[in-house]
């Protein structure tokens, strides 16, 4: 018998964006004895709910209801088991997974990755990360901001949905009728200059062969994590403040790297009146009222959010640092005297932007 066996699909997409109808259509085509794991965050699995009232297809599918937990870390152990369980029956041809509308599609396929690099005998292979693409949300939220004040959720929302869009190998883009043939292609663009390689289907109420998810390379890791615009720019451009690492598509990009920290106002006005011509921002960051967190900054399109993260390393108490050192003496390679291993580390990537202005305001933003 062949290793790898039983192909995976991983099905991500934001809550709405049609996962479950999705499934739904490809359970109703009765193509191939498929089995399927839903992931659910809450304590009601609605989704699975829902799927148990397609019929008489679902016969022909052996489904997993998994609750109260992530599957890339607090389900990880008990996920695994599962693929493992549902890959030994002969009769399954592949395991379909629609992860919880609020995980990160990267975390779930690393943890995937690793579990097959250390598992000699799996039979099961991750083969398509699936991000499912509602079109009218990216268009009114991402591109043009049509909401109304009181229906517009945290910027945290659309920056969960570009990580989704930025890590799979296949963009399902979902609830096209709602669109114009214009405002699609907009959309159609705009996703293209933060994922350049994945296969785009566009469909309506998630109506997709099953084949078009099925027949394709499989998915390979490095590959799909350097398609993003964001990995691009710390794989490709220079760091340094004289120009931008510019694409074939004509998105330019940069990496804005300092030591020193930002004054936390300077930095929120920074933000408030951020550039419109930049598409996608994501790194690193610290205050000088913060000395011990590290802060992730993310803007996509007209959103925005800053959000506190671990600890820097230099931030830990002196004995604690001391062994961390002695057994990864490597850390010091990039260690400042004065800030540790803290350090401002941003791409920014946008069109018809003056990198030398952006560099300015942010130098401005200094505290030091």
């Amino acid at each position: 018998m062949s290793r790898r066996e039983v192909p995976i699909v991983v099905v991500t997409g934001y809550l709405g964006s049609g996962k479950t109808t999705l499934m739904q259509n490809i359970l109703k085509q009765e193509q191939r004895k498929i089995a399927l794991i839903v992931n659910d965050m809450g304590s009601i699995n609605i989704d699975a709910f829902i799927l148990n009232q397609t019929g008489n297809q679902v016969v022909q599918v052996e489904m997993v209801e998994m609750q109260n937990g992530c599957i890339c870390c607090t389900l990880r152990d008990e996920f695994m088991a599962e693929i493992e369980r549902l890959s030994a029956d002969p009769t399954i041809e592949a395991i379909f997974v629609e992860a919880s509308g609020i995980s990160e599609p990267s975390s779930i396929a690393g943890a995937f990755i690793n579990y097959e690099e250390m598992t000699e005998n799996t039979r099961v292979y991750l083969k398509t990360v699936v991000s499912v693409v509602d079109v009218d949300r990216i268009y009114r939220e991402f591109l043009h901001d049509l909401s109304s004040e009181d229906d517009t959720e945290d910027g945290d929302v659309i920056n969960l949905i570009m990580d989704q869009i930025e890590f799979c190998n296949l963009m399902i883009l979902n609830k096209t009728d709602l669109l114009t043939e214009k405002q699609l292609n907009e959309v159609k663009a705009a996703l293209r200059n933060l994922q350049q390689e994945a296969e785009m289907i566009t469909c309506t109420h998630g109506q997709v062969d099953l084949c078009e998810i099925l027949d394709r390379e499989d998915f390979d890791f490095d590959e799909v994590e350097a398609y993003s615009a964001v990995q691009r720019a710390l794989n490709n451009c220079e760091h340094d403040d004289e120009k931008a690492c510019v694409d074939e598509y004509g998105i330019s990009s940069f990496v804005f790297e300092d030591r020193r920290p930002f004054n936390r106002d300077a930095f929120n006005r920074f933000v408030e009146d951020y550039p419109e011509v930049l598409i996608r921002t994501k790194g690193y960051i610290w205050f000088a009222d913060d000395w011990k967190h590290i802060q992730l900054f993310e803007q996509a399109g007209r959103n925005a959010s800053i959000t506190e993260l671990s600890e820097w390393i230099s931030a830990w108490p002196k004995e604690e640092l001391e062994s961390i050192i002695r057994d990864f003496p490597d850390i010091k390679d990039d260690w400042d005297e004065t800030y540790g291993d803290r350090c401002n580390q941003v791409v920014f990537i946008g069109k018809g932007y003056e990198k030398n202005d952006i560099v300015k305001r942010l130098y401005n933003c200094m505290s030091i």
